[in-house]
């Protein structure tokens, strides 16, 4: 709950410190003298919005603080341990805005950027203004009234998680499809080149071997005379071969050699050139017996080389780069084919997850109709109590397993309501009487916060267009919400700031050079005071005092 708010240098604020207790606090005080600005302050430190027109003229900065005692099982404490900004049971917002309009944001003394403020806020306040009915004719507005009396939170995060994942693999196949549907003429097209590539199945380095084969076979001729001519000038010619002239210059060197030594290592390497002359000759003659010429074997070589350069030409590739050709134009296809797979697979995941998720949208639809039945019946009670004897309230929930999803489901809900008696029901946003459109937004607002486990709940002059017994009402029914939780009730009604536990008055003040706000803690005798005030204007009666005491002693 709220413990202390301090103000420094804010709108027409100098300082301020205000301290809140446990139940109702009612905040009152004159027309214009800012009742609302605390709240306003505390919106701050919440999140909200900075303009530098909320610094204090003739300063340099506004200075605002919120303390929160919050407890350990609380979802606030849990949010600020996930954070690592526990602080052991205490929450302590900061703003700081600068003139130029800039701001700074700390929780428990820790900078952090504003959106960490406004997740937290939900956590710890929740504002009720003077405006709230207008919100409450918008449907996504009644909604989320709904969903939080309901606390199905569970279900509704369930249902928020699973048309995500739907809404992906909804835009992740249709954009396969799409891809599928422009890339189905050019899956025929390698469906037909693949094929063609593979009837024909060139290895490899294949085309180099059959340009070799082909050059070696075309000319036979030349090829057998050369290494018969050389075989026999090495070694079979009937006259002077290489190897019997070697052999006979070597017979010669032998002799020498016994001459002179430095002939002998000449005759070692003649030695060597006979051995090498006779290996040169022996791979010759293998050579020629292997020289059979096939007419065939040439038709069919320069059969497939004639269809590996019309597939060249055809894929525009020199004819070596075919084998390279066929293996990536088979890769793409399997691709594809692949992709076509992953679609089938999208495909099986689409229908899964939109079965998931509608079975889903009627847990959390089923729930709402168990609330909705519960909370019409308690508004309807409140409405009567406040004047309204033949009021009746129906939260009308339609859901259809067609109906377009969304991350809240699939249910319309609308607010019906009926002040007199005859008249059918229609939507809240059709009802004509502000008074009474006062009366069922406020009723509608308190019997929908007894569900909530928000510790503070603010009331900025939710009592507009109520007076009378009515406003008596009002005033018993947020008293009674402050044994829940902590109730701080701006108001301009004696017969509600009776009924609060505490009061706090605001006036304001000025010197004719500034203007100050100031907030005061009123005792026993300062309220007797203050509802007279508020009960017979400026000028304080006896019997209005005497009725301000019979207010305070109900």
């Amino acid at each position: 709950m709220l413990t202390e708010l301090h103000i420094r240098h804010f709108a027409i604020v100098k300082s301020l410190d205000i301290e809140f207790r446990r139940g109702m606090t009612a905040i009152t005080g004159e027309t214009g003298a800012g009742k609302s600005i605390a709240l306003d302050a505390l919106s701050l430190c919440l999140g909200s919005r900075a303009e530098a027109s909320l610094v204090r003229p003739g300063c340099d900065k506004a200075e605002i603080s919120a303390c929160f005692v919050v407890a350990d099982d609380s979802p606030a404490a849990e949010w600020l341990k996930d954070n690592e900004l526990d602080a052991d049971g205490e929450c302590l917002l900061r703003r700081v805005i600068n003139k130029d309009g800039r701001s700074k944001a700390w929780i428990n003394g820790s900078p952090v950027p504003l959106s960490m403020q406004k997740a937290l806020a939900p956590l710890l306040v929740n504002i009720h203004g003077q405006h709230e009915h207008q919100l409450l004719s918008k449907d996504e507005h009644q909604l989320q009234v709904l969903d939080q009396y309901a606390r199905h939170q569970s279900l509704l995060l369930q249902t928020r998680d699973l048309y995500k994942q739907w809404a992906q693999v909804e835009k992740n196949y249709r954009q396969q499809q799409q891809a599928k549907a422009d890339q189905q003429a050019q899956r025929q097209l390698l469906e037909y080149q693949v094929q063609e590539l593979n009837e024909f199945a060139l290895a490899e380095g294949e085309f180099e071997q059959l340009e070799a084969d082909h050059k070696r076979l075309s000319n036979h001729r030349t090829l057998k005379e050369a290494s018969l001519f050389a075989l026999n000038a090495l070694y079979e010619g009937e006259h002077n071969n290489a190897n019997g002239l070697v052999q006979s210059a070597a017979s010669r060197l032998q002799e020498a050699a016994d001459m002179d030594a430095q002939l002998g290592d000449i005759d070692k390497l003649l030695q060597q050139a006979m051995v090498h002359i006779e290996e040169a000759a022996l791979e010759l003659r293998h050579y020629q017996d292997q020289m059979t010429l096939d007419g065939g074997e040439l038709e069919q070589l320069e059969a497939r080389m004639t269809q590996a350069l019309k597939l060249a030409k055809k894929h525009q590739c020199a004819p070596a780069e075919l084998y390279q050709l066929h293996q990536r134009l088979a890769q793409e296809l399997a691709q594809l084919k692949a992709n076509d797979e992953a679609g089938e697979q999208l495909a099986e995941q689409r229908q899964q997850l939109r079965q998931q998720y509608r079975q889903q949208a009627k847990q959390l639809s089923d729930s709402r109709v168990r609330a909705a039945r519960q909370l019409s019946e308690k508004i309807t009670q409140a409405m009567q109590q406040l004047n309204m004897p033949h009021g009746r309230f129906e939260i009308m929930l339609e859901h259809q397993e067609s109906a377009p999803a969304t991350a809240q489901g699939t249910d319309k809900v609308q607010f019906q309501v009926t002040a007199n008696p005859g008249q059918p029901l229609q939507p809240l946003s059709k009802v004509a009487s502000g008074g009474e459109l006062s009366r069922i937004s406020l009723a509608i607002q308190v019997m929908s916060a007894t569900q909530q486990t928000v510790p503070t709940m603010m009331f900025d002059e939710v009592d507009v267009g109520v007076s009378g017994p009515t406003a008596a009402v009002v005033g018993s029914m947020l008293r009674e919400l402050g044994l829940q939780c902590q109730i701080i009730c701006v108001t301009h009604l004696p017969q509600v700031a009776a009924k609060a536990h505490q009061q706090l008055q605001v006036a304001k003040q000025t010197n004719g050079q500034e203007t100050e706000t100031q907030v005061t803690a009123l005792d026993s005798d300062q309220r007797v005071i203050e509802l007279a005030r508020l009960l017979g204007g400026d000028k304080v009666t006896d019997l209005a005092k005497a009725n301000a005491k019979e207010m305070l002693a109900c």
